[in-house]
């Protein structure tokens, strides 16, 4: 049974790929009934992943139409008809030339939150350009202060913008207007930007530099790799720890493990800092990872192992709260955050494409000729 604090909501969620999608595993997580509509005939870089162990289309039904049909089309707009909300993936103006746009759902639809999941966002000079998740966390800042001191910016994953800046803020920003349009009874667009978002994930840094507290040379600052006591050291075995002993009492924790003096190591000398990033690499190059784990488990050194995707799931922390479960014959991480009463679990496993095509079309009221002649003339699949 689908449970968690969503549960009654209705999302229809418009397939695409990255972001889009990462928000809809986030609103099915906590229990909405989220109905994908897949196109009919596959195409693009998602058609490339196998989609039953796509972790980020989890939980959900699927219903493939074809979207160049004007049949298709009123399909879909009878299912956003009954939906509490909405999400797309496209370019700017896209759903509008599908006859799908906000002004469309919202007129048949006054209740409806209608979600759009950029890059650029909705409007300015760069709106109708390509791009992809590094060249959004690039432009909104998020990119330049990582990385080494004299070597290009790494590529972080796709988390920060696809994920962080993009899926995360979609997501909030549809549950924030649901929110409100259950006290006013109107819908309204959620324009959610990856640059947008991953801008608001630098706020810190933003305040950071107008105190005088951060400059933009790379490992140069407290976060960005410049402290000793605040980065990552290869062991013995080629593997990483992080150390993240930040306050002053975590720093003693970690010289005491490292067996190093205090007094010869004063935290914020800065001058001498990298002597000690030095000083403090020898050492733990020293031992393996594991050995440093089991020398600082337990202690508030703030220091952790540098696990693989793999290893995760074993570690006895994660292993003990449950962060990662084996669903459907793979292992994924749990749905999170938590809830004391209404509890989310998961429902479903990976969508394949047209999965439910004839149960959500019974649901509409179709009966079964009347599927069946669509899916004759290849408007659904």
């Amino acid at each position: 049974m689908t449970t968690g604090p969503l549960h009654g909501v209705r999302v229809i969620e418009i397939a695409g790929i990255g972001p889009g999608p990462f928000a809809g595993m986030m609103l099915a997580d906590m229990g909405a009934d989220v109905i994908r509509v897949d196109r009919a005939v596959a195409g693009g870089l998602g058609a490339t992943f196998p989609p039953d162990k796509d972790i980020l289309i989890r939980g959900r039904r699927s219903i493939a139409v074809d979207l160049k049909s004007p049949e298709g089309i009123e399909l879909v707009l009878s299912l956003i008809d009954g939906a509490d909300a909405v999400f797309e993936g496209f370019r700017p103006g896209v759903m509008e030339r599908m006859g799908l746009g906000p002004d469309v759902c919202l007129a048949r639809n006054s209740k409806l939150v209608y979600g759009r999941m950029t890059g650029w966002g909705q409007d300015g000079p760069w709106a109708q350009m390509a791009g992809h998740d590094l060249d959004y966390i690039a432009l909104a800042g998020a990119l330049h202060p990582m990385g080494q001191r004299d070597d290009v910016p790494p590529v972080p994953l796709n988390l920060i913008g696809d994920f962080g800046g993009g899926g995360m803020f979609l997501a909030f920003g549809m549950v924030c207007a649901l929110v409100e349009a259950g006290r006013s009874g109107k819908g309204q667009v959620v324009d959610a930007a990856m640059v947008d978002g991953t801008a608001t994930l630098t706020a810190m840094f933003h305040g950071m530099l107008a105190m005088g507290l951060w400059q933009p040379q790379r490992e140069g600052n407290l976060l960005d790799g410049g402290a000793p006591f605040y980065r990552c050291y290869r062991c013995a075995d080629g593997e990483f720890i992080a150390v993240g002993a930040l306050e002053p009492q975590f720093y003693a924790e970690l010289l005491r493990g490292l067996d190093l003096d205090a007094e010869q190591w004063p935290q914020f000398d800065f001058a001498r800092w990298d002597d000690m990033r030095a000083t403090f690499g020898k050492r733990i190059a020293e031992r393996t990872r594991d050995e440093w784990a089991a020398v600082f488990d337990g202690t508030d050194a703030c220091v952790a192992p540098v696990l693989a995707l793999g290893e995760a799931p074993a570690h006895p922390h994660l292993a003990e709260r449950g962060v990662f479960v084996e669903f459907a014959g793979i292992r994924q991480p749990a749905p999170a955050p938590r809830f004391s009463r209404t509890s989310p679990s998961l429902s479903r496993p990976p969508v394949l494409p047209g999965q439910h095509t004839d149960e959500i079309l019974a649901e509409l009221g179709l009966d079964a000729d009347r599927i069946a002649a669509l899916r004759t003339a290849a408007t659904v699949k």
